[in-house]
């Protein structure tokens, strides 16, 4: 059965990726660093005085809005303000490109992921992560989940002050990131206890130094955005209050969905171009008519 995991803004605040959010905010990598730096004024004038002088402004700039999106953090934490995340771990196999998902008992499969393979070496599909269906009636296991941040927040100071509402979007996107980060952590560790000894730093997970992958719907490896309907029957989006439009987007936009897989030599790839032939047979794998998928894969 699906399960639920329910974050604060204090839960899941140490796992942001702050990268990510300056590059919202248009900042090379290098200014994100202030994120890692004590918060004491000597220490934030020490991180400022390293950069050549011309980049010094900018720095400065960062670290204005390190300080400020820290204090929205505190402020939206006050409000009540929680992440929640939706995952299941099914047993499964591959079979050839796709993956069955198999019923409590094994015995029948009553669910298949279609997946799309690289038309490039090294050809690579999710699906190889998988152990195959003919392997002596062994089964694997792969995740499905979806993580969000309370949909108010990306609302927050709309009409009032721009600037803020800015802040709040680009935080809520974080933290969905966030709890999902933190939520792997735990599944890795205990709920699918594969790496029960695993003991990594914040700056290990987003370096992504655990064993498994998480691919995200949309991203590279999962380019389909109609996946989402598959993962939404099952786990239930909604039940964390995600909802799908009709193009599989996910409301609130603070949102994300995927996989999870265990195998040690997992790694992400690009999917890349998609040929007529190979959108033909992914259309007849997943029952689908193929103009109806090729508004997906297009992009």
């Amino acid at each position: 059965m699906p399960q639920t995991l329910h974050y604060s803004i204090q839960d899941v605040a140490d796992y942001i990726n702050w990268s990510y959010f300056f590059h919202a905010w248009g900042f090379p990598a290098r200014f994100a660093a202030i994120a890692q730096v004590h918060g004491c004024d000597s220490c934030r004038a020490m991180w400022l005085a390293n950069f050549p002088q011309e980049d010094r402004p900018r720095a400065a700039e960062a670290m204005q809005l390190h300080k400020e999106a820290q204090r929205m953090l505190t402020y939206l934490g006050e409000q009540g303000f929680s992440t929640h995340v939706r995952f299941d771990l099914f047993p499964c196999n591959s079979d050839g490109e796709d993956v069955l998902i198999h019923n409590e008992q094994c015995k029948i499969n009553h669910s298949r992921l279609s997946f799309l393979r690289q038309q490039t070496p090294p050809f690579l599909c999710l699906a190889d992560f998988i152990r195959p269906v003919n392997e002596e009636g062994k089964t694997d296991r792969i995740g499905v989940f979806a993580a969000s941040a309370d949909e108010a927040i990306e609302q927050s100071f709309r009409g009032e002050d721009d600037y803020r509402h800015l802040l709040c979007q680009t935080l809520a996107d974080r933290l969905a990131e966030a709890a999902i980060e933190r939520a792997h952590q735990a599944i890795r560790r205990f709920y699918w206890g594969y790496a029960p000894d695993e003991n990594l730093s914040i700056a290990d997970l987003h370096a992504e130094r655990f064993q498994g992958i998480r691919p995200a719907v949309g991203y590279p490896s999962l380019p389909d955005q109609s996946l989402n309907f598959d993962l939404n029957r099952l786990i239930d989006f909604f039940a964390i209050g995600i909802r799908l439009t009709e193009n599989g987007a996910m409301q609130p936009h603070a949102s994300v969905s995927g996989l999870m897989i265990a195998h040690p030599e997992a790694h992400y790839f690009a999917v890349g171009h998609i040929g007529e032939d190979q959108l033909l047979d992914y259309a007849r794998r997943k029952g689908r008519n193929p103009e109806e998928l090729r508004p997906f894969l297009d992009s």
